[in-house]
């Protein structure tokens, strides 16, 4: 899990008219209330009260694989929550092999002294010869995606880790989108450019694909910095079951993204391209705890477009993943069926309706004047007070609920 933030400039198509609308079977999907993960990859101690509650709230927790235990106590509580483990999709772990033996459970699909041993040819290299590591996080040593032995290798592998272990499907970590990922300005020489890189992992998750269809196993993987890819979340997407956004909209308190080609409206239309296909989305607003702003522009831009199958979990502290997420009011609100696609109210403002409530969000630039916007009914808003109309600042939103 690595900070990707960033801001570029390109191009965005509109979201579609219905995005969002029409669950796979043709019946229009319900809302009703958020769903949000648990990404737990630091292996802190989790209690029995912390098992019991989360395992009933959260729709997705993220394991590693070493976790098997935590696994069987959180399916004892909730057997239907969904359990994935993490595996990096791009790396092996050089300090997961001590004295020659890789450890029996690992953070990546195979063993470093495995490979080294039997296929040294699979680590990707640079334009020198020499082997890539992921800069600033140490031991991470670079694979080559677009090897079919390789690939071949992590899917038969992870599959039986997983299987085994009886989780319900994979965390893929690090789809990347640029050669040069991990190692600034320096890319591999057998993918000099983007293209030929991003044609490596898409093979790599069509060969994901296939291995995990035929063993029952889900597959998410962190899609992370798709917004700066015109069509990148769909290219990886389609061989996967959902995708994550590890910087959706708020990268800190003091920075959201506002509406431009590859921000608000390319990072908004990801939930919606999910949507039509029924695929997961999991959303990760980065912002200090406690800040109500930062977690209302997330949580109402996240119903612009979901219907059900998107998930949002905040995180205050850069790869801070040990306990739960905070969990909120707004998470327990039914707002019901969505009543329509959202629309345009004001420049960069927009709103969707539902029948039982309401999302409102000003997508212009933090700082921009407050705009105002009539209900035309009464509802309740976060604070519980029955509003007509409410005032939205530049980069703020609002969920509000209706009496159903």
């Amino acid at each position: 899990m690595l900070e990707k933030a960033g801001k570029v400039r390109g191009i965005l198509p509109v979201v579609a008219l219905l995005a969002g609308l029409v669950a796979p079977t043709g019946e229009v999907a319900p809302v009703a209330r958020t769903q949000s993960f648990w990404l737990h990859l630091n292996s802190t101690p989790v209690d029995d009260a912390t098992i019991a509650t989360e395992a009933k709230r959260r729709a997705h927790v993220v394991l590693n694989a070493w976790e098997g235990d935590l696994l069987r106590k959180l399916k004892a509580a909730n057997p239907k929550v969904r359990v994935y483990v993490y595996k990096d999709l791009s790396s092996t772990r050089s300090y997961a092999c001590k004295q020659g033996k890789d450890d029996t459970h690992l953070p990546a699909g195979l063993g470093y002294c495995a490979v080294r041993e039997s296929n040294p040819d699979w680590f990707l290299k640079g334009p020198d010869g020499e082997e890539l590591s992921y800069s600033g996080y140490e031991g991470h040593e670079q694979m080559d995606a677009g090897n079919p032995g390789y690939r071949k290798a992590w899917v038969s592998s992870v599959v039986t880790s997983a299987k085994s272990t009886g989780f319900d499907g994979v965390f893929l970590d690090n789809a990347l989108y640029t050669c040069d990922a991990h190692h600034p300005g320096v890319c591999p020489a057998k993918y000099p450019d983007n293209a030929s890189f991003q044609e490596a992992y898409k093979g790599m998750l069509a060969e994901v694909r296939s291995g995990f269809t035929a063993a029952g196993l889900l597959s998410v993987a962190n899609l992370t910095n798709a917004r700066l890819h015109a069509g990148g979340w769909d290219a990886y997407g389609s061989y996967l079951d959902g995708g994550f956004d590890e910087w959706w909209l708020t990268f800190s308190s003091d920075r959201l993204l506002e509406d431009y080609p590859e921000g608000w409206r390319r990072q908004v239309a990801e939930i919606a391209a999910n949507e039509t296909s029924g695929k997961m989305t999991w959303v990760q607003p980065h912002f200090d705890a406690g800040d109500t702003k930062a977690f209302r522009y997330a949580l109402a831009s996240m119903f612009m477009t979901t219907s059900g199958h998107a998930a949002i979990a905040e995180i205050a502290q850069t790869d801070g993943y040990a306990g739960p997420a905070p969990w909120h009011a707004e998470y327990d609100w039914n707002l019901g069926h969505p009543a329509g696609a959202y629309r345009t109210i004001a420049d960069k403002v927009y709103r969707r309706d539902f029948t039982c409530g309401m999302a409102l969000v000003n997508a212009n630039p933090t700082g921009s004047p407050e705009i105002a916007v009539s209900l035309n009914r009464t509802y309740q808003d976060h604070d519980g007070r029955s509003v007509t109309s409410v005032g939205l600042p530049g980069t703020t939103g609002v969920l509000l609920r209706a009496n159903c």
